[in-house]
């Protein structure tokens, strides 16, 4: 039953990601540009190169702004990553003797007497 849960969220996850892939390259685009525009506006040394790189930078923000759907998309990656680590998880069986409580206890009251 959770493979099945797992594999229902892991679908509505795939498909929303690749719904807003599209928006969710603009957004990675235009925050690429955002940041260029940043660095060059630092070292510009006019007034106008400053407005310039300030000028591509209000209108990257912009365009990084309208993008907000691709916010979804990095959730719904966020949601598959973590449905495929636990799809791959696997139990770790107990050997028999860890079943049986006293198996410990005898075990190191040997170790003691061979000690003594």
């Amino acid at each position: 039953m959770k493979k099945i849960g797992l594999f229902v969220l892991g679908a509505i996850a795939a498909v929303t990601l690749f719904a807003n892939i599209g928006s969710l390259a603009v957004l990675a685009v235009s925050l690429v540009i955002l940041y260029y525009a940043w660095k060059r506006w630092m070292k510009a040394e006019t007034t106008m190169k400053k407005l310039f790189w300030i000028t591509i930078g209000i209108i990257a923000f912009v365009a990084s702004a309208s993008n907000a759907p691709a916010l979804i998309a990095v959730a719904a990656a966020y949601v598959l990553y973590v449905v495929y680590k636990k799809w791959n998880e696997t139990k770790q069986m107990k050997p028999k003797e860890m079943d049986d409580p006293f198996a410990h206890f005898e075990k190191q009251w040997a170790e003691l007497e061979r000690n003594f």
